[in-house]
Parts: structure tokens; C-alpha cells; sequence
């Protein structure tokens, strides 16, 4: 089943604007969920390098200081606050060169995870392991080849041994998730373009509003704190109005026949229950990409053909309304 492919308006990128349809010429899967960093501009010189950032950075109610290197090694991610989380495993705060990136750079040290990646704070150890085997053994995979998180994710479960994972699993099952997610309903949203695999606000000449039009759109509360990698920076998912309201109806009724209630696996409260995970408070964009990974046929593993009848007749906007609901309650 090939869902309907979504354009939208401009959006700033490099030297130039290039607009949403073109970005989605190619990409048939929902532009809003699967953020696409924009293509080089053919034929623009490639800017000179800067002079390397040795500057301490700071975050809020942190004492940490870190340069800017030291916030993008991708085996020893930036731990803000030493204390807010328990000792961390070796495969979280180191992982194991060349194959395995430490868990806690992309899913932070808490485990709050970002809109391109996965919370996975409170998560069953369970469903993690189990996620784990299905990379490995190919039964789960992004629908967006082009989406650079996913297919890296990919690559680090085929490489990542039975103890790591075990140990991973047992440390993000153990810290309890946090409130990271403010949904807002608008008819109105900043305009967007995408850097590091996620939105962020346009700056300068096309700055500006534009209707959200059926998407989410989720973006950092602030940038400069979410590109240091700050774990307690959240974010914030614009969503069209009366999408939570219908997103409620869809998430607790099943919507007349066109899904299935998710308390039914998921629990009364959304939370999970045994090794099915927790749903409630999660981010939009990475739940609309699973739903419509399943779907497409892209995941596959044992527990996921629990969900393939839930999906079998959704639209994106569906997506959209039970995202944004999903997203407004508390984890």
C-alpha cells in the first residue's frame, strides 16, 4: 500500500532555498516523519573551513564544559549531568570502535532519545533486546533508505554483540522517562527547514510562518542546547487543530472499525504492558515512522505482526491526529 506523498512549502538550505516538493520528489514516504537532510546545491562552492571552536560550552545547570569536538565524539557522547542518570554500561557511555556507537550519543545518557531516533528510557529490556534481534536477523528496517539514523541503527545492530545489548537494554529498562515533548495545536508554523536529520527554524530572508497543512511538526525548544547534545533540552511538536481530539478517538475507540484500541497491548494508560512498550508521551515523528514502517512491510519481527492489522487502514493524516495524542500525553 503506497501512501499519498505529502509537499510542502519553501525552506532554506546551503546557499540556496530549495522547497519542500522538490526535496520530496523522490521520497514517497511522509516528509514530516522521515527528515530528510537537503541535497548538496549542485554546483556551489563548497565554503572554506572554519577555524576549529576550542571554546568551553555550557548548558544550564550543568557544571560540565565542553569544546564542541568533545560534544560530537560519537564514543564518548556528552554527559551534561553525571548524576541524573545511573552509572552507565560500556556499550552506553563508550560503545565499541569501529562498529558500535555508544548508545548514549544518539539516545543521550538518559535515554530521552531525539525526533530522528528513539526514546528508549523506560522502555521493557525485553522489547529492547527483541528490537535488537530483529535488526540483526533483517526483520526490521526504515522505510527511508535515504534517512540517515535509521539505516545507522541498522548497521549497529547487526554489529553489536549479545552482552552488549543485554546490558544497554537493562540500563535504559531502568530509568524512568521523563515529560520531553510539548504538543501545540496551531493553523500556523514557523517555517522549517532540516539540519541533522531533524527541523529547525528558518533564519533570515525566509523567516517567516506558513500553514502546517496535515503534519507534525517537531522541532527543539532550543537549538543551541539540542545540538550540544543537552539531555534535560526538549522539544516541541507543532500539530494541525483538532488533531489530538481525533487522534483520542482513533487511539481509545479504534475509530469505527478503522484501527484497533491500543489499550488493548499497549495498556489502560498507554504505558505498556509486560513486554509491549510504552506509547503515551512519546515523540511524533518517531511513532508515525514506525506505524508506517509496519505498514509498508518493513518491520517484521514476532511482535510487530501484532500490529499489522492496527495499521492496515491508516492514511497520514490518521498518523497525524494519533501521533499528536499520543505525543500530548505524560510518559
Amino acid at each position: 500500500m503506497k501512501l499519498p506523498q505529502l509537499r510542502y512549502g519553501a525552506v532554506a538550505a546551503g546557499a540556496g532555498i530549495i522547497t519542500m516538493s522538490i526535496l520530496a520528489q523522490n521520497q514517497t514516504t511522509p516528509p514530516w516523519a522521515y527528515a530528510l537532510n537537503p541535497p548538496a546545491t549542485q554546483g556551489a562552492p563548497a565554503p572554506a573551513p572554519a577555524a576549529p571552536d576550542t571554546s568551553l560550552k555550557h548548558v544550564p545547570g550543568s557544571s560540565v564544559g565542553l569544546t564542541l569536538p568533545q560534544t560530537r565524539d560519537l564514543f564518548n557522547p556528552p554527559d551534561w549531568y553525571p548524576d541524573d542518570h545511573p552509572a552507565m554500561p560500556e556499550a552506553v557511555m563508550h560503545g565499541r570502535r569501529p562498529d558500535v556507537r555508544a548508545c548514549g550519543y544518539c539516545h543521550l545518557p538518559n535515554g530521552q532519545g531525539r525526533p530522528e531516533n528513539a526514546s528508549l528510557a523506560g522502555l521493557p529490556a525485553g522489547y529492547i533486546v527483541q528490537q535488537m534481534a530483529d535488526y540483526k536477523n533483517g526483520l526490521r528496517k526504515t522505510s527511508e533508505s535515504k534517512m540517515g539514523p535509521p539505516t545507522t541503527m541498522l548497521a549497529i545492530g547487526k554489529a553489536a554483540n549479545d552482552a552488549e545489548v543485554k546490558a544497554a537494554a537493562e540500563y535504559f529498562a531502568s530509568i524512568k522517562p521523563k515529560p520531553w515533548i510539548k504538543v501545540m495545536e496551531t493553523k500556523m508554523v514557523p517555517k522549517t527547514h532540516v539540519s541533522g536529520w531533524m527541523f529547525v527554524e528558518t533564519e533570515g530572508p525566509e523567516k517567516g510562518m506558513e500553514p502546517i497543512g496535515s503534519r507534525v511538526i517537531e522541532m527543539p525548544v532550543d537549538l543551541e542546547r539540542t545540538e550540544l547534545r543537552d539531555s534535560k533540552s526538549g522539544f516541541i511538536a507543532y500539530a494541525p487543530i483538532g488533531s489530538i481530539k481525533k487522534g483520542e478517538a482513533l487511539v481509545t475507540t479504534g475509530g469505527a472499525g478503522k484501527t484497533i484500541k491500543c489499550s488493548i497491548c499497549h495498556g489502560a494508560d498507554l504505558k505498556g504492558i509486560g513486554n509491549v512498550p510504552s506509547i503515551s508521551g512519546r515523540s511524533p515523528s518517531y511513532i508515525a515512522r514506525q506505524l508506517y514502517d509496519i505498514q509498508q512491510g518493513n518491520r517484521n519481527g514476532p511482535w510487530t505482526q501484532l500490529m499489522k492489522e492496527a495499521v492496515a487502514k491508516l492514511t497520514v493524516d490518521d498518523m497525524v491526529s494519533i501521533t499528536a495524542y499520543l505525543a500530548s500525553r505524560t510518559p
